[in-house]
């Protein structure tokens, strides 16, 4: 399957198995089935009560999910970029991020929100962003970004069989990317377990989303100079699997890491100071980072490609790095 298919899939499984569940959010009613094709044939199978084209207020969009999840229903929420969480914000984190928390627990807020996001199909600095840092800061919210169609699949039913918020950060190019093979029926991967994609004992890539693809590039390039590089997928960056990371980072004693959001505040700020703090006596060389630059997103395609994070980036990034390790030896 594609991205959309395998997503698509893991709705048509959500809605066949739980009442309780329905969609909701801007033309993901059929024919279209939402811009990405991912509801495509949902609505016509199910009925427009429980696949629910909304007028174009995120706002609305947002409330109505809070509300029924509140109730007992199951609300996935289509959030159509993630640029405009902006305008939903206040109901996504001062209600349904801290309703369970302020009820001591008695009201659970079962919502998924799904959102395109990413640079790469040029449509600008609007509708392009990643700000999964955002999201992560709000005590409440669960996080998850997926590299591809199986793990796409897979998350998005532990979001939606999830007792808290969640919001699944679908990057828009992996939509499309070749397809791979998924599991029929159900497919559940859990919150919190990150996936060790490549082995390596001289550094560890940590990365998440499309990013994962290019660390697995630039690991490969790496290898062809005597360099073995270690691939961690986070996938789920609330919760974190801070065991696989750790665990990883204190073999090779080494980190690099890769996201598409820009540098400043991502949310690899995060990944290293936890891995400073954690490891600092076993860490050979600081952690490094490679991120998007600080600017809005461009929409020339020569200048979003600039933009984003490039496996000659990573490549360049390790070198430094172990440059770094072999300095701090010698001196």
């Amino acid at each position: 399957m594609t991205g959309f298919q395998a997503l698509g899939s893991a709705l048509d499984d959500a809605l066949g198995r739980d009442p309780s569940v329905f969609l909701l959010g801007e033309d993901i009613a059929d024919p279209g089935g939402g811009v990405f094709m991912v509801t495509r044939g949902l609505s016509t199978k199910y009925g427009k009560h429980r696949v629910r084209a909304t007028p174009i207020s995120e706002q609305a969009i947002m409330g109505a999910a809070i509300g029924a999840a509140v109730a007992g229903m199951r609300p996935v929420a289509e959030i159509m970029l993630m640029d405009f969480l902006a305008v939903c914000m206040d109901q996504l984190s001062n209600h349904a991020a801290k309703l369970r928390y302020m009820s001591g627990g008695q009201t659970t807020v079962p919502l998924t929100v799904r959102c395109a996001a990413g640079a790469g199909m040029q449509f600008g600095a609007q509708h392009s962003e990643m700000l999964e840092a955002w999201l992560t800061h709000i005590p409440g919210l669960k996080v998850v970004v997926p590299s591809n169609p199986a793990d796409a699949k897979g998350l998005l039913t532990a979001c939606i069989e999830d007792p808290d918020p969640c919001v699944i950060v679908e990057q828009s190019l992996l939509y499309f990317a070749p397809p791979q093979p998924v599991p029929v029926g159900r497919h559940y991967v859990p919150l919190g377990v990150a996936a060790t994609v490549r082995p390596g004992r001289d550094i560890t890539l940590i990365s998440y989303g499309r990013q994962v693809h290019d660390a697995m590039a630039a690991a490969q390039q790496l290898a062809g100079e005597g360099v073995e590089a270690e691939v961690i997928d986070v996938r789920s960056l609330v919760p974190l699997d801070t065991e696989t990371i750790l665990g990883s980072v204190a073999r090779t004693r080494h980190a690099v890491v890769i996201h598409e959001a820009v540098r400043r505040n991502g949310f690899g700020a995060e990944l290293a100071a936890m891995i400073s703090e954690e490891l600092f006596d076993e860490l050979a060389a600081p952690v490094g980072r490679v991120a998007g630059a600080e600017t809005p997103i461009p929409y020339s395609k020569p200048l979003e490609d600039a933009f984003v994070p490039s496996a000659d980036g990573i490549v360049a990034a390790v070198r430094s790095t172990l440059k770094r390790s072999r300095s701090r030896v010698v001196s």
